[in-house]
């Protein structure tokens, strides 16, 4: 029986390097000894999502309502969804280049007919071929470490998405929940307009108001009720957002039921000072560490480009007329190899490829250092917020004291015949107004709060 023999098999790696001269600089001694220090703890995603939102905080506000909607979201909120996905994408991505790092082996089957030795023959071929690349200078090592800290920092926008996605429902609901507070409040100021209407209209009549007087109360009416419409589209407009936030459809929002905005309130401490190093604990503070980290990686795979790449390889090989007899030693030819290559010349691409890696690394250390700033003035700012806000309406509130007394006496003097109806009418709309004015401070300062817990990274 003649053979059919097939050519050799050949494994060759085509990792390159001679160890170069080149170096990282030292731009920040004391940046690269902190991320040093902190490499080697590993992100993972949490079991339960709720640890990323910190639901206890939420239930300062101590309405169920509002937890009930930040559990919804969770739950079924589509770019959640799409940040876990996208975390779940990147981890595959740490399969497929550890793999690089393994042997692969390739087997086939190849049925065949030639003509040799002036005789034709059938035959059948089934190789079996396995290649490794030694990974003596840990390339593929740090391939495998770049690309996990791509997995990390997707974990760490998943947890902030989840973060952004509870604070957004967290403003929406507080904010329906002012406009409810506005809205109810402005119908009672456009009841209160008509009836001024109705009795300066009644006082023209007999002529002891003038017609000018009339005009503007109508106009005020006209105003008012304008005012309220431009609050119920508000509203509307909320409600809409909120059944997104929280994946519903925008038809279903007669069915979302709000708290009694007069109860809603938040018994939380907010601290006037915090710790600079509160920072740390913000994802796109991890995140920028991590892309820091990652940008290093890259400098050390980028001069281990130019060291040779060393390749073992081996393969068997069952040739035979009759598929029978394929799987015999008769019919078997093994052989195992090796091979080093080094790049001689390549135009100036590996050294080019450096010196792109080491700017990207600088490019990494300044957003690592600019997200330090942001971070501290965001957080700086929230606390200014929360702290301004509270010292405005507690001004406020002694304004409204103040308007309340003046009402107070106005009712006085008109049970006892010194004003008129229409004198004290005009006394209660500015109570009114003060009320609003006081109430949409409130919300101003709940808002404050959940911008604070988000600027923090729900550690508040």
């Amino acid at each position: 029986m003649k053979k059919i023999i097939i050519a050799a098999i050949l494994i060759s790696m085509t990792t390159c390097y001679t160890i170069p001269a080149f170096a990282i600089e030292n731009t920040n001694t004391t940046t690269q000894e902190q991320i040093k220090k902190k490499k080697t703890a590993k992100v993972t995603p949490a079991k339960n999502k709720y640890e990323y939102i910190n639901l206890e905080w939420w239930k300062g506000f101590n309405d169920e309502l509002l937890d009930g909607y930040i559990i919804k979201a969770i739950e079924n909120n589509k770019d959640l969804k799409m940040a876990t996905l996208t975390m779940d994408e990147f981890y595959q991505n740490i399969a497929m280049q550890r793999a690089a790092e393994l042997p692969t082996i390739q087997a086939g089957f190849m049925p065949g007919y030639g003509n040799f030795t002036r005789k034709t023959h059938e035959g059948f071929g089934f190789p079996l071929i396995a290649s490794y690349e030694l990974d003596l200078f840990g390339k593929n090592h740090n391939k495998a470490t770049a690309v996990r800290k791509l997995y990390e920092a997707s974990v760490i926008d998943e947890r902030a998405a989840y973060i952004a996605i509870a604070s957004a429902v967290g403003c929406t609901y507080v904010n329906i929940v002012r406009l409810d507070a506005m809205i109810a409040l402005q119908t009672d100021i456009v009841e209160l307009r008509k009836e001024i209407f109705e009795m300066m209209n009644i006082s023209n009549a007999e002529g002891i108001a003038s017609t000018s007087d009339l005009v503007r109360a109508n106009e005020s009416y006209i105003a008012g009720v304008t005012d309220l419409t431009e609050l119920k589209k508000e509203r509307t407009k909320l409600l809409h957002q909120l059944a997104v936030l929280t994946g519903d459809s925008p038809n279903n929002i007669e069915e979302y039921s709000r708290a009694d905005w007069k109860q809603l309130a938040y018994s939380g401490v907010i601290p006037e000072y915090v710790s600079s190093e509160i920072i740390m604990q913000r994802p796109d503070y991890m995140k920028a560490e991590k892309l820091l980290e990652k940008a290093g990686i890259d400098v050390k795979i980028a001069r281990k480009e130019c060291l040779p790449t060393i390749n073992l390889g081996g393969g068997v090989l069952f040739n035979a007329q009759n598929i029978g007899s394929l799987f015999t030693t008769s019919n078997a030819l093994w052989g195992l190899g090796g091979g080093i290559m080094q790049n001689i010349f390549a135009g100036g691409r590996i050294k080019a490829n450096l010196k792109s890696k080491k700017i990207a690394y600088e490019k990494s250390l300044r957003n690592y250092e600019k997200v330090n700033l942001t971070s501290m003035q965001e957080v700086n700012d929230t606390l200014v917020s929360v702290n301004m806000d509270k010292e405005k309406l507690s001004k406020q509130q002694e304004i409204q004291e103040l308007e309340q007394k003046d009402f107070s006496l106005s009712q006085l003097k008109y049970d006892e015949g010194v004003i008129s109806k229409l004198d004290l009418n005009q006394k209660k709309e500015n109570l009114m107004n003060v009320n609003k004015m006081v109430y949409s401070s409130q919300f101003d300062c709940m808002v404050d709060y959940i911008n604070y817990y988000k600027a923090v990274g729900a550690k508040a």
